[in-house]
């Protein structure tokens, strides 16, 4: 009775040892998300991309109100267009160039340099979080895009994400959306050339589209490791917690000759 109690106990201890366990690794990646980041990290240089600067509500106690996109300097598009999202007002603001931008045979010497959402109801609630989708072009060839992203709450706190790592051993607390872009793949990038005109004419719901696609395909891969180790891991729970009590458990033949001893003894 005694073995077979401490069994227990010990196969106890290691399954809330292995739940624990499951909980640390699952929350980690909620922790390594809970800033403001562009979905997908990555494009393909020369030509456009749809993307979304995904921001979370990170406050308790108060709700995201407004959201404003900096794009870089340095780096002026010819064409930056938004698409509607109910419950949200979205704004664009321009600059004038000190030196125009061909684009396609068009010199352009005014781009959009901010992109501001401002919520019309509740906005984004604690414990939520918004895509907010941009659809930008002509990328650059290679390197990658830093932008600057200003989160408005409604008691009033204002949160810059424009932080960038020094010499990049460590991500700073509120780093800048980066986009990394890649060289177009071989053969891709005269066909991205002219199909572009037709891409930055794109419908509003067509870009949300294309939004929400490459937003369902991200949750769909960063949920999937979660479920994965937690189900392997409650497996390894049960088969210890069998293991340790079929050990403890004292075995048919010494018990029954045991209980012929007793009796023996009695008589």
């Amino acid at each position: 009775m005694f073995i077979q109690t401490s069994a227990r106990r010990a196969a106890l201890r290691v399954g809330v040892g292995l739940t624990a366990a499951v909980a640390a690794a699952v929350s980690l990646p909620g922790v390594a998300q809970a800033h403001v980041t562009i979905q997908p990290a990555t494009a393909e240089g020369g030509g456009f991309s749809v993307v979304a600067f995904r921001v979370p509500n990170e406050r308790d106690d108060a709700a995201t109100t407004k959201v404003q996109v900096t794009l870089p300097e340095d780096q002026p598009l010819g064409s930056v267009s938004t698409t509607p999202i109910a419950g949200w007002d979205v704004k664009t603001s321009t600059r004038k160039l000190d030196e125009p931008i061909d684009m396609f045979g068009e010199q352009l010497d005014r781009v959009v340099s901010k992109v501001t959402w401002t919520a019309t109801d509740a906005g984004l609630e604690p414990g939520q979080y918004q895509d907010f989708s941009v659809s930008l072009g002509q990328l650059p060839e290679s390197g990658e895009m830093v932008f600057q992203a200003l989160q408005t709450y409604s008691n009033g706190e204002k949160v810059n994400w424009n932080e960038v790592s020094a010499d990049g051993s460590a991500e700073p607390e509120h780093p800048a959306p980066t986009l990394s872009i890649g060289a177009a793949a071989a053969g891709q990038a005269s066909d991205e050339h002219e199909a572009s005109g037709a891409e930055a004419s794109q419908s509003g719901t067509d870009a949300s589209d294309a939004s929400a696609s490459a937003a369902s395909a991200d949750d769909g891969s960063d949920s999937a490791l979660p479920l994965v180790m937690s189900g392997a891991a409650l497996v390894v729970s049960l088969l210890t917690a069998l293991l340790v009590w079929r050990r403890g458990r004292p075995a048919h033949g010494v018990a029954s000759g045991t209980s012929r001893e007793l009796e023996d003894a009695r008589r």
